[in-house]
């Protein structure tokens, strides 16, 4: 496994592949479903994995119907989680030195809002180290959609087909592809499959990343 070219930039995915959020994330949704007399089932939960928070009350009003209290539910998200934040997903502290090591710069492209991102990166020490961030409030479409890569690309001076874009779900593979990039998915809740191993590498750490890269 190789990559077609070597990367001039590299753009991260968050929450599934920088941070192991998605686990504290299914426990916020499944006690607040609880809390409004709803199930979640796991089949529901992975299909609001990697999207963003519209296209997510989407599903939730086709699950729950048009009467759910979607702001509400979301509060009730945001307090299970409270002022924790996820752990960095091994190897990403070395997968990160050795892009400094080798002035390759590195941005971040993701579903989740400007808060969430400052709070791990502050959590982490990392407000300093990405030359660009994008947030869902910084694009039109969200994921799947390739705007995210898109403008991650530009901010970091590259042409996306030099960008390496490294990703866990569905969605965000099919927004990295769909701009042009080089993908690796590793897979975090969401197995890889045909599709995702048409449109990505499929590596299972962030390890395979570094050797990749090197």
């Amino acid at each position: 496994m190789k990559l077609p070219r070597k990367p001039l930039a590299v753009v991260f995915d968050l929450d599934g592949t920088l941070i192991d959020s998605e686990s504290l994330v299914r426990e916020a949704h499944f006690a607040a479903c609880e809390q409004f007399g709803v199930t979640m089932s796991d089949a529901q939960f992975l299909s609001l994995v990697g999207m963003h928070r519209d296209a997510n009350n989407v599903s939730l009003l086709s699950f729950y119907g048009a009467d759910f209290p979607l702001e509400r539910f979301h509060d009730a998200t945001r307090a299970f989680v409270g002022e924790r934040s996820a752990p960095l997903k091994a190897g990403a502290l070395e997968l990160m030195a050795a892009l400094d090591e080798a002035d390759l710069p590195f941005g971040l492209a993701t579903s989740s809002r400007r808060n969430w991102v400052d709070r791990h990166f502050a959590t982490h020490g990392l407000t300093d180290r990405f030359r660009a961030v994008v947030t869902r409030q910084d694009v039109e479409n969200g994921k799947p959609f390739p705007d995210p890569y898109l403008k991650a690309s530009e901010l970091l001076g590259a042409l996306p087909l030099d960008v390496l874009a490294i990703e866990d779900s569905h969605p965000g593979v099919r927004s990295a592809h769909g701009a042009g990039c080089m993908t690796v998915m590793v897979p975090d809740l969401l197995a890889a499959d045909d599709e995702m191993r048409d449109k990505a590498l499929v590596a299972s750490s962030l390890s395979d990343v570094l050797r990749l890269i090197r």
